[in-house]
């Protein structure tokens, strides 16, 4: 783990409940006064900010994987979108306020990934059954609603690579 500080992720959401409070007022000079909780089941973010309730919720895979300190940015990341939210300032990841201010106090702008994602092999071909145009997917595809780009003929499958129905 890189970084200044070796400290261990919160265990609880009581604990990290209060790391988020000390850091709103730490980098903002505001209360937090919603709820944090660490949610299990999140998987392609590190943390999220819920706009009805104002809550915010971390992945707990994430904290683990990475620590302290990335849970850290990731909290910043989170308050930025809560703070100006509740002032009706631009919250959005594309509006300058919230590129300035995330900026400002040290947050991460993209959570890094748990795992490189390799892309699915091709595995079925198409030919069209008129200008025997080939088509490769990586999922199989219902040859009554598709049809040839090329000429608008039927397709029909001549391969499925996994050897399956």
């Amino acid at each position: 783990m890189q970084g200044s500080e070796q400290r261990p992720s919160p265990a609880g959401d009581e604990q990290l409940q209060g790391l988020v409070s000390e850091l709103s007022l730490q980098f903002f000079g505001k209360e937090f006064a919603h709820r944090c909780r660490y949610n299990g089941r999140l998987r392609s973010t590190a943390g999220r900010y819920l706009l009805r309730t104002h809550d915010l919720e971390f992945s707990v895979l994430h904290a683990r994987t990475f620590g302290y300190d990335e849970l850290v940015k990731t909290i910043l990341h989170e308050l930025c979108h809560y703070h100006l939210h509740l002032a009706g300032r631009g919250f959005r990841h594309r509006d300058p306020d919230f590129k300035r201010l995330l900026q400002e106090v040290g947050g991460s702008r993209y959570a890094r990934p748990l795992t490189t994602r390799k892309p699915m092999p091709l595995r079925f071909t198409y030919r069209c059954v008129n200008c025997q145009s080939l088509y490769r997917r990586r999922r199989r595809i219902d040859t009554g609603r598709f049809v040839c780009g090329a000429c608008r003929h039927v397709l029909q499958l001549i391969s499925d690579s996994a050897g399956g129905d």
